[in-house]
């Protein structure tokens, strides 16, 4: 991210309070939001294969988070396609949330999260893995879903070659997209991405499409505690898919419960 888009952007400067619709500071949080209080429901269904509007994201990043279960992300760089379907989401909630980055403000770091909803917002972890995330809300909050497993769908040879350039061994597939920087990696997500739309539109590095794909039902959505993180991991903003061998690899004591 470059140091010129920290001043001169249309949202410089813009306070970051809690957004409408956005979920207010929580004493406890729920894995689902109250939509019968107010809060937006479910989005109307997007026929399979089409790419999410931007009013999609601009919701309860709970909502984003669990709906997103099933769609498809695809990567789209100088060296070809991959996708995966996803397979597993944690939500960060916003300014209120202690694990989320927008509870630092806009920096330059976290420029696109405080973007418009439907954006990419790629960052770096220890210096060496890359994760994808969508933004939700309104420009300005910085709340996002973080995407954290896909089951290979297109590109699956160009996942192994670019998985095994740092290890210098082909993984198993089960591990090519099975955790937040395994993904990023094997579809050539970058920070190069950062701040991308998501419906496909690309910049000079590539472009990002989320699209709809088979529906998950609820029956086969499970909730546990965020994972990796040390504030507010409690929180039960982990969604996955039950059964899938896709997912990230999950401590065997960690509370699982029905969405």
């Amino acid at each position: 991210m470059t140091p010129g888009r920290r001043a001169g952007g249309r949202n410089a400067g813009r306070p970051h309070g809690v957004a409408d619709g956005a979920p207010a500071p929580p004493s406890h949080v729920a894995a689902r939001p109250a939509i019968e209080e107010g809060g937006a429901g479910a989005f109307p269904a997007v026929p399979p294969g089409s790419p999410y509007p931007d009013a999609f994201y601009d919701r309860d990043p709970r909502l984003v988070a669990r709906e997103l279960l099933g769609a498809v992300l695809q990567c789209r760089t100088a060296d070809g396609v991959a996708s995966g379907r996803i397979v597993e989401t944690e939500a960060y909630l916003g300014p209120h949330d202690p694990a989320c980055h927008a509870v630092a403000g806009r920096t330059a770091r976290t420029w696109f999260l405080h973007g418009a909803p439907g954006v990419a917002y790629v960052y770096r972890i220890y210096g060496m893995h890359w994760c994808f995330n969508a933004v939700t809300l309104p420009e300005g909050f910085g709340s996002a879903v973080l995407v954290r497993a896909l089951e290979p769908i297109e590109g699956v040879q160009l996942m192994r070659r670019r998985r095994s350039v740092r290890t210098g061994s082909v993984p198993a597939d089960r591990d090519l997209t099975n955790g937040p920087g395994k993904l990023a990696e094997a579809l050539g997500i970058d920070g190069r991405l950062d701040g991308v739309r998501l419906d496909g539109a690309p910049n000079a590095a590539g472009a990002l499409t989320l699209r709809a794909g088979a529906p998950i039902a609820d029956a086969a959505v499970i909730v546990t505690p965020r994972i990796g993180i040390t504030r507010a991991a409690e929180w039960p903003l982990r969604y996955l898919v039950a059964g899938s061998a896709w997912v990230s690899r999950t401590p065997k004591a960690f509370p699982r419960t029905p969405y």
